[in-house]
């Protein structure tokens, strides 16, 4: 009769909760995995008085497509997963980027070493001799290879980019090193601030250069956006779903609706999100393309 009839709540739970996570990860078309950005978010409303909140690692393409997303085991941490993230992934010739956590030479050797990948990772005073070797570089006589800015969100903001060649830096396999300084001024207050990002890179200058870098630095900070699209549009926080697989599916059903929702052409997600609710019976399958 070309009717749609919902499902029982009862048959979504049963799905959410016992449907590997797997499944929901090959139903995105990722497209080109030549870059992936490597970072984890908590699902604190899964926490229970006597369960930790299901931590999840994600490996999110710079178009915005979560290419396989895991659990992290309780009381690991992300780190171990990075290995199990990405074991079922062809990521040879692929850039891992990821944040100051997974600066770690066990990391560098199985990415760089064991799967012929390359990385980006950030570098912080986790790694003190790494940071202190990277901050001592003579930035002060490198030029400004990159610069660009944008304003939005109430702020006025301007990034350079400096990279030397990773000479004496104790870190496997490392070719390049950047410096990125960021200036922001609040449109509301003029307050103005100055933050430096240091990084280093396998890549070498011929695979790499200042503007390429400079871009994927830049793409790295999508996935804590769509962190917080899915914290704050879809209130992954404050969602109470935390038997079987259900943290886990529920966070990449997110994964898999915001780019969708992004390409509607609407002014920002949450305006996207109001639009299909309208019609809740029909938008979303349509857009889907399913009968």
């Amino acid at each position: 009769l070309g009717l749609r009839q919902a499902p029982s709540p009862a048959s979504i739970r049963r799905v959410l909760t016992s449907a590997e996570p797997a499944l929901l990860c090959s139903l995105n078309t990722a497209g080109d995995l030549a870059v992936l950005i490597v970072d984890g978010n908590a699902a604190r409303g899964s926490r229970t008085p006597t369960t930790q909140a299901a931590h999840l690692l994600a490996a999110m393409t710079p178009a915005g497509h979560v290419a396989v997303q895991v659990r992290v085991a309780d009381k690991a941490s992300e780190i171990a997963a990075l290995k199990d993230a990405l074991a079922g992934v062809g990521i040879t010739g692929c850039l891992v980027s990821a944040d100051a956590l997974h600066t770690q030479a066990d990391t560098e050797k199985y990415l760089a070493g064991e799967r012929r990948a390359h990385y980006l990772f950030t570098v912080k005073a986790n790694q003190p001799t790494l940071f202190a070797q990277v901050k001592a570089l003579p930035w002060a006589q490198a030029p400004v290879l990159h610069t660009e800015g944008d304003r939005g969100h109430g702020r006025a903001e301007v990034r350079t980019t400096k990279v030397l060649t990773a000479t004496g830096i104790a870190f496997p396999h490392a070719v390049q090193a950047l410096r990125v300084h960021r200036w922001v001024r609040e449109a509301a207050t003029g307050k103005v601030t100055r933050t430096y990002a240091y990084l280093v890179t396998s890549l070498s200058a011929e695979q790499a250069g200042a503007h390429r870098l400079a871009r994927l630095v830049r793409c790295h900070w999508r996935i804590e956006a769509l962190h917080h699209i899915r914290d704050v549009s879809f209130g992954e926080d404050t969602s109470r779903v935390r038997t079987g697989h259900g943290p886990l599916n529920m966070a990449m059903l997110r994964n898999l609706a915001i780019p969708i929702l992004a390409g509607l052409g609407h002014a920002s997600i949450p305006e996207a999100y109001r639009w299909v609710g309208y019609e809740c019976f029909t938008r979303p399958l349509d857009l889907l393309g399913l009968p």
